[in-house]
């Protein structure tokens, strides 16, 4: 690869590639409003000279840096990776690059990243979620970015959210269970605010029903198909067996399928079990897992356009998307 000494400039690039150096910054700032032809042009001949656009000096210009951050809890056994990647697509395609932050199950985590990034002058925070702190809310409010709160759906958001219901989640599985005719759930409900908020819907819902007893099993986040066996030791000291778990996860009911199997438990004759986040291997286990379906790649490619809208000054749109849910009925259940 043939290099000039130094640092290229831009003028180097667009006088090779016969473009103006407006084009040039247009194809690293907004690749989509450039031709094929011409953006092959510019990227081969960036390539042989080893340029690369100064970003920093860009955004004090522009007072735009185009990064954005986009925060989720977890990416093991994660089922928020579909929507990642429709986020990082979408975002890419119209000039922004998403930088992945990982704020855990703790608020003041979270609180930190978002500090973090807000000093980094993003553009825009796409956060997983619904904040819960009042003083980040009101920095995030009163800070120049765009914020989209995804994976839930609050009263108020900051600025806008895509996503759904925990609480009518929690009530739907509640109907599913009746209906199927459990009389003893256990809910497997992990310290958070979305798991907490499908506990409540769920419990309202079966006290609406007039339905039995309910017992409920707290575990710490992540957790997925590890931690099933010492939950599963647990659900077998109570003093009532439950007929159905209702799990927050579908790593986490595979598990619990495994420890029933080794347990001597039929599923579902014996014990049913309903999953959450309808993976891919949930349809392949034997049995198949009965899960909610929750379309990732909507609520990302939602995200980036509200966002994107947004910091474009489009005031135009919806600012709350309802993206739903699916029951889907398999054999575990």
């Amino acid at each position: 690869m043939n290099k000039i000494a130094g640092q290229p400039r831009i003028e180097e690039v667009a006088r090779r590639a016969g473009v103006s150096s407006a084009t040039v910054s247009r194809f690293f700032s907004r690749r989509d409003l450039v031709s094929d032809k011409t953006a092959e042009r510019i990227k081969k001949v960036a390539d042989e000279l080893g340029y690369r656009p100064n970003r920093l000096a860009g955004s004090l210009v522009t007072k735009r840096s185009r990064l954005v951050a986009l925060l989720v809890p977890a990416l093991t056994d994660s089922p928020f990776n579909a929507m990642i990647e429709a986020i990082v697509d979408a975002l890419g395609e119209r000039g922004y690059t998403a930088m992945l932050g990982l704020t855990g199950n703790r608020d003041e985590t979270m609180d930190r990243v978002i500090d973090t990034a807000l000093g980094l002058r993003v553009d825009g925070i796409i956060v997983t979620g619904v904040i819960a702190d009042t003083a980040t809310r009101d920095a995030l409010r009163s800070a120049n970015v765009t914020v989209v709160e995804t994976w839930g759906l609050p009263e108020k958001p900051i600025d806008c959210a895509v996503g759904f219901s925990h609480h009518e989640m929690g009530r739907m599985t509640a109907r599913f269970v009746h209906r199927r005719g459990y009389e003893r759930p256990l809910i497997v409900a992990a310290r958070g605010s979305r798991a907490g908020a499908r506990r409540d819907g769920f419990l309202a819902e079966w006290s609406k029903l007039g339905a039995g007893e309910s017992e409920e099993i707290e575990v710490e986040i992540p957790y997925g198909f590890g931690q099933a066996r010492s939950v599963f030791r647990q659900m077998r000291s109570l003093e009532t067996q439950p007929d159905v778990v209702v799990c927050g996860s579908d790593a986490f009911a595979m598990g619990i399928v495994v420890e029933a199997g080794r347990a001597g438990l039929s599923v579902p004759d014996d014990l049913a079990v309903v999953g959450l986040g309808n993976q891919p291997i949930a349809g392949d286990m034997r049995p198949s897992i009965t899960t909610i379906a929750i379309d990732g790649g909507r609520i990302g490619q939602e995200a980036a356009k509200l966002f994107h809208d947004r910091a474009e000054g489009n005031e135009d749109g919806q600012h709350i998307i309802d993206v739903g849910f699916q029951l889907i009925e398999r054999e575990s259940a």
